[in-house]
């Protein structure tokens, strides 16, 4: 991701950029037995999920009321690199919430910034075009709230990062800190919307294959339609696995956690590798035209958007074996569909992708899912790229799109008044919308 992954009421989890790798609140524990064959069949599939448990044990959030946040806190500010202003480190309810009673508040404040260094120092490695990641503030929260929700593991808010215990340790043991660099890549976005996720999922899915099957609704038209045709059966073998509700471990780090059959890893690794120029441009493209991508994929109500835009300039489309006008009724159902406004101004959302792809099955009997996606993919091409090259992502919504970008302002704005939000964090808000202002009306 909040601004993550959903409706204006979420935003309170600050600005949309931080639902990535969510913890659920039931979780579960494979069955033993006869499992799929992704699993290696002499590793007992419990054992690291069982470690995992009993180590996050002490370290579930605390219960306490939504505006009831902690009077005390364990403060250290450490420079993360030379010549830069120190990063707070913060852990609210040190003393009052009993973290005094296992940690030293200075060695959990030391672990962080080494951690931050590597992550920060991947991150620049694998984007190196994002010269500045305004990290100012590193919260270890150990309750939930408006701004770091039960079902989710870190947020990233405005100039914070703010993480779990029990995130810590998961990241730690099982991601890889992919968690830490997801939510440090939401840092340096400029603007709320559905592509921030895009992006932050195509930057876990290039350092671990394996996101690729946790994250697949950002990616699965474009890797069935250009990579693995098969992608469809290898997520539900994936997801068929039967669990157990028994451990706080999210059921994603479980999944995550089995064993993997080596060869389906060697070649999802191939799929992302032939992905990589794809990827680039999300980010490239998330940084141009911000606004305009996050209008666009919330008006058509599919996070996938840009990717696919991407892929419909850079892949080549196979003929789908349809008649021409059978072509041109399906371009306009896409028209019909993703010109609606109704995913901007209302508290609903459709993905009208999936409602045009609907009407063609049902009304133009296009009965194979390949060949709908090809019209699609088809009709992205024409729509969104430019006969000489290039992307037309211009918004022609008007004052529909105005008052998108002010919605979004006003939202930062019943942030900045939430209770527990840091200074910090309520100065580098009122940054981001004094910024916004200066582009909305400059376009205007």
């Amino acid at each position: 991701m909040s601004w993550t992954n959903n409706s204006e009421a979420s935003l309170l989890v600050a600005h949309h950029m931080a639902r990535g790798l969510f913890i659920v609140p039931c979780v579960f524990i494979f069955w033993l037995g006869t499992m799929s064959c992704l699993f290696a069949q002499d590793v007992s599939i419990t054992t690291d999920a069982g470690e995992l448990n009993s180590l996050i044990q002490p370290h579930l959030p605390h219960l306490i009321a939504d505006g009831d946040h902690p009077a005390d806190k364990f403060d250290v500010s450490i420079a993360i690199h030379k010549n830069e202003d120190p990063v707070l480190f913060s852990i609210p309810g040190f003393h009052s919430l009993g973290c005094v009673k296992c940690h030293q508040g200075d060695s959990l404040h030391f672990k962080a910034a080494h951690r931050m260094r590597r992550v920060l120092k991947r991150l620049k490695i694998i984007r190196p075009e994002l010269t500045e990641i305004p990290l100012r503030q590193y919260i270890i929260q150990s309750w939930s709230d408006a701004l770091l929700a039960s079902h989710q593991l870190a947020h990233a808010t405005f100039d914070t990062i703010r993480i779990s215990p029990a995130a810590i340790l998961i990241d730690d043991k099982a991601y890889h800190e992919a968690t830490h660099l997801h939510e440090s890549l939401h840092l340096t976005q400029s603007f709320v919307g559905l592509t921030n996720e895009l992006e932050a999922y195509s930057l876990n899915i290039l350092s671990d294959p394996r996101f690729l099957l946790l994250n697949f609704p950002y990616f699965e038209d474009v890797v069935k339609t250009f990579f693995a045709e098969d992608f469809s059966e290898i997520l539900n073998n994936f997801y068929a696995r039967p669990v157990l509700e028994k451990f706080d471990v999210p059921r994603e780090t479980q999944w995550f956690l089995a064993p993997f059959d080596g060869d389906l890893l060697e070649r999802l690794k191939q799929v992302v590798n032939k992905m990589k120029p794809l990827l680039n441009e999300i980010s490239r493209l998330n940084r141009k035209y911000p606004r305009e991508i996050a209008y666009l994929s919330e008006q058509t109500g599919n996070p996938a958007l840009l990717l696919e835009i991407i892929a419909a300039n850079n892949m080549p489309i196979l003929d789908s074996d349809i008649s021409d006008d059978t072509r041109l009724k399906a371009f306009e159902f896409f028209d019909l569909q993703m010109n609606k406004k109704d995913n901007t101004r209302l508290g609903y959302k459709i993905n009208r992708k999936k409602e045009a792809l609907l009407l063609i099955q049902h009304k133009l009997k296009v009965s194979d899912p390949v060949t709908r996606l090809k019209i699609y993919f088809e009709y992205l091409k024409q729509h969104f790229v430019k006969p000489e090259g290039g992307f037309n992502l211009q918004v022609e919504g008007g004052n529909d799109f105005y008052s998108y970008t002010l919605s979004k302002i006003e939202s930062i704005r019943k942030i900045i008044n939430y209770r527990g939000l840091s200074p910090i964090e309520r100065t580098a808000a009122q940054k981001l919308i004094k910024k916004t202002y200066l582009i909305l009306n400059s376009k205007n």
